[in-house]
């Protein structure tokens, strides 16, 4: 029997897909599907890893020649944190000033920065940029996103979308620019809102240019009740000072 045919077995016998065994060492699925259909062997940390997961000798994995112990379920214990993360990173081979125009990375840290035409992390730089807390780009979403055209909880930018989105042109529950469009709070140039603050206004209840500030702050207060205190604050700031 070949070592990928005792792969193969001791694999079935524990009950483990290609997918569950290449997430338990970290590798991906294709390089397990390699080591099954004998294209390729895996290297000698990732034989010690399943020798050890299998509950089987190295010299058994590798050559079939000591005897294989009575079958049982293999200990998940003995299998460190470095085999059971699982981590992936793509780079293209195409760049812009040096960095790939695609670079995606994902691992046992979660998913990591990027920088590149096209980006994609948790802090993501680039033309066009995903961002899961910051983007900074051309074309940026993300949690808090800046950019030309920002899409996000927190936009800012040419054109913003977002929970509290601020720019040229503003679209969100809560919004301040040059031209702000909102379903509570719209501060801007033009703000059209049920509660709109600024030189042209449209709503519900509205206030131009020489309201008092405190009332102007009250009524951010209680149109913005559900909204975090920093939020609020910044809300009741950007009115006062429009």
């Amino acid at each position: 029997m070949e070592f990928q045919q005792r792969l193969y077995e001791l694999r079935k016998q524990s009950g483990l897909s290609q997918e569950g065994l290449a997430d338990l060492l970290g590798v991906s699925r294709q390089a397990v599907q390699k080591w099954e259909a004998g294209t390729s062997r895996p290297d000698l940390d990732n034989l010690a890893a399943l020798a050890q997961y299998f509950n089987v000798s190295l010299d058994y994995l590798v050559t079939g020649q000591a005897a294989p112990p009575s079958p049982s379920q293999p200990s998940t214990t003995i299998v460190n944190n470095y085999y059971t993360t699982f981590r992936y990173e793509y780079r293209s081979r195409r760049t812009l000033f040096g960095l790939p125009l695609v670079h995606i990375r994902l691992g046992d840290r979660g998913v990591g920065v990027s920088l590149g035409g096209f980006s994609l992390g948790v802090f993501s730089v680039g033309g066009l940029s995903l961002g899961l807390l910051f983007s900074l780009a051309g074309l940026a979403v993300g949690g808090l996103a800046i950019g030309g055209c920002a899409i996000g909880l927190l936009a800012f930018g040419g054109g913003a979308v977002g929970l509290f989105a601020m720019g040229g042109g503003a679209f969100g529950v809560y919004a301040a620019g040059g031209g702000a469009i909102a379903s509570e709070i719209a501060i801007g140039g033009s703000a059209h809102a049920p509660l709109a603050i600024g030189r042209e206004v449209q709503g519900a209840l509205t206030f131009g240019p020489g309201s008092d500030p405190e009332v102007m702050a009250a009524a951010i207060r209680a149109a913005a009740s559900g909204a975090p205190q920093f939020l609020q604050k910044l809300l009741i700031f950007l009115a006062q000072n429009w």
